[in-house]
């Protein structure tokens, strides 16, 4: 059985993970908990149209 999985070269999988936690972090730090609602109902809207 051979691994169809491909290697993406210089991939760095917790330096990514840090980049996005920071930039969110940095997007909701001084967002009210309506404005954080608004905003992760935003970015699963998105990631759902990416997905199809």
């Amino acid at each position: 059985m051979k691994n169809k999985n491909k290697i993406i070269k210089d991939f760095k999988a917790v330096k990514f993970v840090h980049k996005v936690r920071d930039k969110i972090g940095n997007d909701v730090k001084d967002m009210n908990f309506e404005q954080l609602k608004e905003y992760f109902e935003e970015r699963k809207l998105k990631r759902k149209v990416v997905e199809k």
